[in-house]
């Protein structure tokens, strides 16, 4: 897998965070496109971390901290538990379409407003959270890439 790098623009505060964490959306995707399903939810490492469990986790994270925590929203989250069926195809989908229900947000809301709902932790603004999902996804594509590389030697964002 070729090595890609993030992009670079001065375009803004906004497109910044938001480029960058579309690029680590990306990244993931890419590390785990081509593995089946049965290895997918494989787990290599004592935690049992899996490549289906990370893209799962992350479209909860995605729906969770944008539209529940920050907007406001009334939106089930979905399971992040690998269960029986769950096929890789599904979760990329899901993760993707997730991406495109927190759209709204990136795009108009106030990097400067203030969760809507408590979550019981100090009061953070959508400056924290894009921040928090950025370093969050980034985090996870690196299991990815670590998890990938254990499976099958590929390695490259």
């Amino acid at each position: 897998m070729a090595d890609r790098r993030p992009p670079r623009t001065v375009t803004g505060e906004r497109a910044t965070l938001v480029g960058l964490l579309q690029f680590q959306r990306e990244s993931l995707v890419r590390k785990v496109t081509g593995v089946d399903d049965e290895t997918a939810r494989r787990s290599p490492v004592g935690s049992g971390t899996s490549l289906l469990w990370l893209v799962k986790h992350l479209t909860w994270a995605e729906l969770s901290w944008f539209l529940v925590r920050f907007a406001g929203e009334d939106v089930t989250l979905p399971d992040e538990e690998v269960r029986e069926g769950d096929t890789l195809r599904a979760a990329i989908d899901a993760y993707e379409a997730a991406w495109q229900r927190v759209a709204h947000v990136l795009v108009e809301g106030d990097l400067e407003a203030m969760l809507a709902r408590d979550d019981g932790q100090p009061r953070c603004n959508l400056r924290f959270v894009i921040g928090h999902m950025l370093e969050e996804t980034a985090r996870h594509a690196g299991h990815a890439d670590i998890l990938r590389e254990l499976i099958d030697g590929s390695t490259g964002r």
